[in-house]
């Protein structure tokens, strides 16, 4: 018996033991710079250098340059040819992270004299260092060439300028050029590439002050890396899933970053805190712009919160490469800062840092900004420049064969030639007057188009004031809205700031219109139920929403009755029509005009409307303004309750 015993507790020890060594210990992740120094060869070390994505994760850059330094100091004594172009190219990544560009420039030119030498991998690497770097101290122009040479050699198929558009702070230039430029090349099954690309879109939009629409940009890029991420058939390298995770903390900052601009700063906290992390940990040079912009915008939210030494400890951080429109805004939030302190001696002098900074900006922005639209369009036009040319120069040897042959025969035709000039000079003198005339045309025509171009341009300024009234009007039904108690005003004074909404939406998709005459109702639509959803924060958020309007435009006349009726029959529905829950709620918007007709339909799978409908329109506020608003359609509002839910529909011309 004890025998038997024995032989348990020792086979059980054994079980034991074995199973403990195989439990996996925590190891601890190596420093990508010990491994850089451990890498024998400079072919090695180049290529771990430059296939590393997050070489700076617990060693600065200074101390890779200072490594390299080393290195390249070795290669110089011992007339290792290919050793000292590896090192000085490391050299000049290393110079372009620190911000020290124009060492980063000067040295990549200097590898460049030798291109006869160069891999096809290591030019590349050369010109896209320039590029970064020329952008980096806006000189376009020089830029340009880089990108130029880079389409000679074959790096690239075509010369972009969106970049260089959205440096010069022409967004919606850029945006376009951009997705003219992007998108046909994407396959439908890229879906990291799609995601960069709506991220992209959105980050211009975010830039011209359309954080709504940019907001819906960033959540398909979401959309997009999710399913990237969560695509198991492909395998993923540690490059892939550094990308992919440092895109997803860009793409929530920038969600973050609309939030602040929306002025919903609790909504806007965690996402900017979080991304900040990420890309503070995965920086290496090329998240600068975006973590200094995070930073910012997570000051102001903290100033908002009333989190003053938070968010002066953000706008004390030190960072090396920082843009005029961050300094502005830093200057900016540190005077709010110490006007909250009472330090309005400190305060004073940030004020004046910007106003000098402004002052500098408008005597040379207008010169610089010209310049540089010289040098895009000039570049753009290369091409057929050189074509036409070249026809010119055939056009002139064609010429001068004629006039050689005209020389041979001049004695015999000289007195006919008389004739022919009295004749030729009786055409000049007609061409001469119609060429007049067509000046005169010519000039009548430019003024006239000036005088639309600025008729355009105060028809949206006086959208873009409406909509800032209107907002401002939302604004002091806001603050009314906090100093009431009656939950009967309280009510009352969030349908009227809805209906101001609906109104102000208007004219914000007029001015952002090029044509100042109809609105787009699908996205009107959009963004009109995000607006009312954003009031009712408790309701509404799971239903199915489907709206059918595409490619159907309103003048404004009827879009602001069509706003104001979606506005009540969508909140009527957020309010009432899912009282115990809205899971399986359902909406469907529906409208067409062709040509002097047109439809609209309204419903939803609620409880529907009480049996005393017709007595309460009298006494709703919200169905008599619906009526009302028809009638101003010239229509009439048809009503079907069924068991389930409600219809609203009418006819319009």
């Amino acid at each position: 018996m004890f025998s038997t015993q024995k032989k348990l507790l020792l086979l059980f020890l054994f079980l034991f033991g074995g199973l403990s060594t195989a439990i996996p210990q925590p190891t601890q992740e190596k420093d990508p710079f010990t491994t850089f120094q451990e890498t024998n060869g400079a072919t090695n070390k180049l290529n771990f250098f430059f296939a590393t994505p997050n070489r700076y994760k617990k060693s600065s850059a200074y101390d890779w340059l200072e490594a390299v330094k080393v290195y390249l100091s070795t290669a110089e004594k011992s007339k290792d040819t290919f050793g000292i172009k590896a090192y000085r190219l490391m050299q000049a990544q290393l110079y372009n992270d620190i911000s020290d560009h124009y060492k980063s420039i000067a040295i990549a030119n200097e590898l460049y004299q030798e291109v006869d030498s160069l891999e096809s991998t290591e030019l590349k690497l050369i010109l896209q260092l320039l590029d970064q770097n020329y952008g980096r101290l806006q000189m376009y122009d020089k830029q340009i060439e880089v990108r130029e040479q880079m389409q000679e050699l074959g790096i690239t198929e075509s010369v972009p300028f969106y970049d260089i558009y959205a440096n010069m702070g022409l967004y919606r230039k850029a945006m376009e050029q951009y997705i003219l430029a992007v998108k046909p090349t994407i396959p439908d099954n890229d879906h990291l590439a799609l995601a960069k690309h709506h991220n992209t879109v959105g980050y211009y939009l975010y830039l011209d002050k359309s954080p709504e629409t940019a907001t819906n940009e960033f959540k398909k890029a979401l959309g997009f890396l999710e399913v990237y991420i969560n695509d198991i058939s492909r395998q993923k390298s540690e490059k892939d899933i550094f990308e992919s995770e440092a895109l997803k903390a860009e793409i929530e900052g920038n969600i973050g970053k609309c939030h602040v601009q929306l002025k919903e700063y609790q909504e806007a906290l965690p996402l900017l805190t979080s991304s900040l992390s990420v890309l503070e940990e995965f920086n290496h040079g090329r998240y600068k712009n975006q973590i200094v912009d995070n930073t910012l915008n997570l000051a102001e939210t903290h100033l908002i919160l009333d989190n003053n030494q938070t968010a002066k400890q953000l706008l004390d951080k030190r960072f090396e490469d920082i843009e005029i429109r961050q300094e502005i805004k830093r200057n900016k939030l540190l005077a709010a800062y110490f006007d909250k302190e009472e330090n309005f001696r400190s305060s004073s002098g940030f004020y004046k840092r910007n106003e000098y900074i402004m002052d500098s900006l408008k005597a040379n922005e207008r010169s610089i900004l010209q310049q540089q639209l010289v040098a895009i369009v000039g570049t753009s036009d290369l091409e057929n420049s050189r074509r036409l040319i070249n026809e010119q120069k055939l056009a002139n040897e064609r010429i001068r064969n004629e006039i050689q042959a005209k020389d041979e025969r001049i004695n015999l035709v000289i007195i006919s030639l008389i004739f022919t000039l009295l004749g030729f000079m009786g055409l000049v003198y007609a061409y001469l007057k119609s060429i007049k005339n067509q000046r005169l045309i010519a000039e009548q025509k430019y003024i006239i188009e000036n005088s639309l171009k600025e008729k355009d341009s105060l028809l949206k300024e006086i959208h873009h004031r409406v909509k800032n009234n209107l907002q401002m009007v939302s604004s002091l039904l806001s603050l009314q809205t906090r100093n009431t108690k009656s939950k009967a005003a309280i009510v009352a004074l969030e349908e009227g700031k809805s209906r101001v909404k609906a109104m102000a939406l208007i004219h914000q998709k007029l001015y952002q219109n090029e044509d100042l005459s109809v609105i787009e109702m699908q996205g009107y639509i959009e963004s009109l139920i995000n607006s009312v959803q954003s009031v009712y924060k408790k309701g509404g958020h799971n239903i199915s929403i489907t709206v059918d309007a595409e490619g159907t435009e309103l003048d404004i006349d009827r879009a602001i009755p069509f706003g104001l009726i979606l506005n009540e029959l969508v909140s009527n529905t957020f309010k009432y029509a899912f009282p115990e829950s809205d899971e399986n709620g359902k909406i469907y918007i529906h409208l067409r005009k062709n040509g002097d007709k047109g439809y609209f339909e309204y419903s939803d799978n609620g409880v529907g409307l009480p049996v005393d409908t017709d007595e309460r329109t009298s006494n709703s506020m919200g169905l008599r303004l619906i009526n009302r608003l028809v009638n101003q359609l010239q229509s009439k509002l048809n009503i079907d309750r069924g068991s389930e839910g409600v219809r609203f529909w009418f006819n319009f011309s």
